[in-house]
């Protein structure tokens, strides 16, 4: 292994390391094979400085808390959620023909001009509608928590909010489960339906929002039942 570690050192321009996550942490994970991905080490000013970084790292396990502090952003990179096959209405939120409308009511009245004789490809078609590539920018991180299995408890208490309670609320995430290992809290949506995995990455472009660059101090977090309209909100 040395022989080729040196030879990176020598001769390669950047360094990427093949990491992959730990499914068997999560219980209520239908998944057994774990992802395995390559990500581009940026740190370090020479290339023997981010294979010695890297090398470190052989065999060990990364928390998040390692990577990612209190009230900074990220960027979240995942799939989005897949609809099938979709009509051009819900795909590109035309408007419908009118109400008389020959051979059709829910399409584009018009694809284009005679000449040039193809359809642009700006004109609204049906087809695919999401399980798209995306990746969100900047997104502001609220909290960093310890999970139970790390023999944390009452991780969802706060300053102003003394009561002690863990961050999953009652019943469970839907569609999810019982939250154990490590947290994370972001601003906003997250892209990809439940227990799909993503990708978070240092952010790529620097932010000057006022709004991210502020700190934040959550002074309450809800963790009333999320199941049903309100019926099961307490213990009681």
């Amino acid at each position: 292994m040395e022989v080729e570690l040196n030879r990176i050192r020598k001769y390669a321009t950047s360094v990427r390391a093949i990491v992959h996550t730990q499914h068997d942490l999560l219980k209520n994970l239908r998944q057994k094979k774990n992802n395995i991905f390559e990500i581009q080490i940026n740190g370090g000013k020479t290339i023997a400085d981010k294979v010695s970084f890297v090398q470190g790292f052989f065999e060990k396990e990364i928390r998040i808390d390692n990577v990612f502090s209190q009230n900074e952003v990220l960027d979240v990179i995942g799939v989005t959620k897949g609809h099938g096959f979709k009509g051009v209405i819900a795909r590109w939120g035309v408007r419908h023909l009118q109400k008389k409308s020959h051979r059709g009511y829910r399409k584009v009245g018009c694809i284009g001009a005679w000449h040039p004789a193809r359809v642009a490809w700006s004109v609204p078609r049906a087809g695919q509608c999401g399980y798209y590539h995306r990746t969100e920018l900047n997104k502001k991180i609220y909290r960093i928590g310890k999970g139970a299995r790390g023999g944390a408890k009452n991780n969802a208490t706060t300053d102003a909010d003394i009561t002690e309670k863990n961050i999953t609320p009652l019943g469970g995430f839907p569609h999810y489960g019982v939250v154990n290992d490590d947290f994370i809290i972001i601003k906003g949506c997250c892209v990809g339906p439940k227990k799909r995995f993503v990708l978070l990455r240092k952010p790529l472009v620097a932010t000057t929002s006022r709004e991210h660059l502020e700190p934040v101090n959550l002074k309450f977090i809800d963790t009333s039942s999320k199941l049903g309209h309100g019926r099961f909100q307490t213990t009681e």
